[in-house]
């Protein structure tokens, strides 16, 4: 089996197979980077890692393929990372699963291992955050656990690699348990009953039984696949039986028993000594409550907007722009091609108007790579700090408005960074109905961090009223679409359930390993399609198709929106990247060619506009082709709508900005 790993096409073929499982938010990912030395992007907060990641580790000399599955509470999923993460073991034979475990959450963790054990297979648990246990006072015994559990058990803090070389030599010696549950006489007949009918297969039939009672549709899809419908049949008919015999549901009964299980056991296990409550754990509290926290959300929004909007956009664009190209680069790169290159059209190509330095390059290292490395930092230290669970917390109630539930804060607020990987995040979410929503505001309001930074960078430049109209127009269409999509599309919103880590200190390694491996994602994927949209300026004003668009697009760029006519070039390659047609409406409001009230009406037209190519191909292969279209075709149509909308109010009032 091949997986491709960045540019690496890594060959798996005869490796023993080790898969990391556990619950969200527990350091997968850290303990993946450590054991393949593979980075992958490490936050704080659930459903990071929504795609299964595959590395290989060295192990006692030995080549192992480690996998990195999505996050889960329990092998019965409720969404589609869940489900991708227990197929995984159902259908890759892993020869051992390492869980990764919160040690401060042994019940949670505790749940989840009960259900590893059941199917059978090789099993190590590693208890990770062993320091934030010790903050709190808490110890847990880890010999008599491990006796219990009939399992081997290591301690780590992934962070800081403390307990990593422990990890390394014992990652092979996974065991079966022969812990067994007991769910009471009628279950375990159904159970042993349903297991006659799985015969040879590598998980256990004890640990499928269980999940088909409870009233796994997926499992019993997996059945056909497998056994074939007689099976089902048949298993149905004893999961009917059984159900009679019980006033609730089989999966309440179920899970309440393992509950009672978990609690027993951490009662043994754990210790704990009083401890007050320390100023983190009160600051944290306080930002998950209405009062307090959407203050203190303003207040973090007021930072972005002085750190991305003024000192970036103002200091860093003006130093790099002006001095650094202005002065610099651009006159000395036009020289050297006078001098080198005779030939005028390529002259024009390469230092023209359209040219690849004097346009493409300056806009994406003089105006948008400042802009961007700021919200990196800035959007860094909440990842990292355990703010945005908490934020999540905060708009639970303000999102049920719009059919989502908090959860979905997280895929929203990964849209500031990214959409396109925001997009695919949003399979975190339990219901068809709320992945539609979710994914139609990402493509409709949600700015990426390389758009945002720009936005933020020409509103800076502006006064504050400026700035509450254009978020304000921006989050009232968020709101009103999020409310409309939620009343024509059928279905409920999910129950909100959200693993809240603890505030943290946000460590200074952490941040900068993340800026920088989105600044070299930027390099990679954003800069070349800067070159191609100023490719595309150059030859159709070369062809002079650029002024016959400019003419087609007058009525709504110029009467309609009432921007300048140049403002097309913008949108046009906007198509291509929203942050590079945001960055030629900041040129042009840099040289002056736009008023207030047109920088305004142009940003809320570039915010709300087309999605990029990379984000409607993954809608596409995230939602379907159809659902893309009808997105994509309700999108571009509606932004235009607003944008003239505000245009219209802000002159008949006569608005001063």
């Amino acid at each position: 089996m091949h997986e491709l790993e960045g540019k690496v096409n890594l060959d798996f073929s005869g490796m023993p197979k080790i898969v990391l499982a556990g619950n969200p938010n527990v350091g997968k990912s850290v303990v993946f980077a450590h054991l393949t030395g593979q980075y992958v992007t490490v936050s704080n907060y659930p459903g990071t890692t929504v795609e299964i990641s595959r590395g290989i580790g060295k192990l006692k000399g030995q080549r192992i393929e480690i996998v990195d599955a999505p996050g889960m509470n329990s092998l019965t999923p409720s969404s589609e990372d869940e489900k991708v993460a227990r197929d995984l073991l159902l259908k890759e034979e892993p020869a051992s699963i390492i869980q990764i475990a919160d040690a401060k959450n042994l019940r949670r963790t505790l749940l989840l291992t009960l259900q590893l054990i059941e199917t059978g297979l090789p099993l190590l648990l590693d208890l990770n955050m062993m320091d934030e246990l010790k903050q709190r006072r808490m110890s847990v015994d880890r010999h008599k656990l491990s006796e219990i559990l009939q399992i081997p058990i290591v301690f780590t803090v992934a962070t800081e690699g403390v307990g990593i070389s422990e990890l390394k030599k014992i990652a092979l010696e996974g065991k079966r348990s022969s812990l067994k549950i007991n769910y009471g006489e009628k279950i375990e007949h159904a159970v042993a009953d349903i297991g006659k009918l799985l015969p040879g297969f590598f998980v256990s039939g004890r640990a499928i039984s269980l999940m088909f009672l409870s009233y796994d549709l997926s499992i019993e899809l997996w059945l056909v696949e497998r056994f074939g419908q007689e099976v089902l049949t048949k298993a149905q008919a004893i999961r009917q039986e059984l159900q009679a015999n019980f006033a609730r549901k089989l999966n309440q009964i179920i899970g309440e028993i393992r509950q009672r299980e978990v609690v027993r056991l951490v009662k043994r296990v754990l210790t704990t000594k009083p401890v007050a409550m320390l100023f983190m754990q009160r600051l944290g509290n306080i930002t998950m409550r209405p009062l307090t926290g959407i203050p203190i959300l303003l207040f973090i929004l007021y930072l972005m907007y002085k750190f991305v909007g003024e000192l970036a956009a103002q200091l860093g664009v003006n130093y790099l722009e002006e001095v650094v190209f202005g002065t610099y680069l651009n006159p000395w790169a036009s020289g050297v091609v006078a001098w080198l290159i005779p030939i005028k059209f390529i002259q024009e190509f390469l230092v023209g108007d359209y040219g690849i330095i004097t346009m493409a390059l300056t806009y994406a290292f003089a105006i948008v790579l400042p802009i961007i490395t700021a919200f990196f930092i800035f959007f860094s230290l909440l990842e990292d700090s355990g703010y945005l669970p908490r934020l999540a917390i905060l708009l639970n109630r303000a999102f049920r408005i719009i059919g989502l539930s908090g959860k979905a804060v997280i895929p929203l607020v990964l849209g500031l960074g990214c959409d396109t990987m925001a997009t695919m995040t949003t399979r975190t979410l339990e219901t068809k109905r709320e992945r539609i929503i979710a994914t139609l505001l990402l493509a409709l309001a949600i700015p990426c961090s390389a758009q945002l930074g720009v936005i933020l960078g020409m509103i800076g430049g502006l006064s504050t009223k400026a700035t509450t109209i254009w978020a304000g127009v921006v989050i009232g269409v968020l709101l009103l679409v999020g409310f409309i999509a939620a009343k024509i599309l059928p279905g409920e919103s999910s129950d909100f359930i959200l693993e809240i880590p603890p505030l943290r200190v946000p460590k200074i390694s952490n941040i900068l390993v993340k800026t920088l491996a989105r600044l070299e994602w930027y390099l990679r994927e954003a800069v070349p399609l800067f070159i191609l949209g100023t490719m595309i300026l150059f030859f159709l004003d070369k062809f002079q198709l650029l002024v016959i668009l400019e003419n087609l697009a007058s009525p709504i760029v110029v009467n309609f929106l009432g921007l300048p006519a140049k403002a097309t070039q913008a949108f046009l390659i906007g198509f291509l990247r929203r942050d590079y047609g945001a960055a030629g409406l900041f040129a042009l409001a840099r040289q002056g060619l736009m008023s207030p009230v047109q920088i305004v009406v142009s940003l809320v037209t570039i915010t709300l506009f087309v999605p990029c190519i990379a984000q409607v191909l993954v809608m596409i292969k995230e939602r379907g082709a159809r659902v893309t279209f009808w997105i994509v075709a309700f999108v571009f149509p509606f932004a235009f709508l607003v944008g003239g909308i505000l245009n219209l109010i802000l002159r008949v009032m006569r608005v001063s900005l």
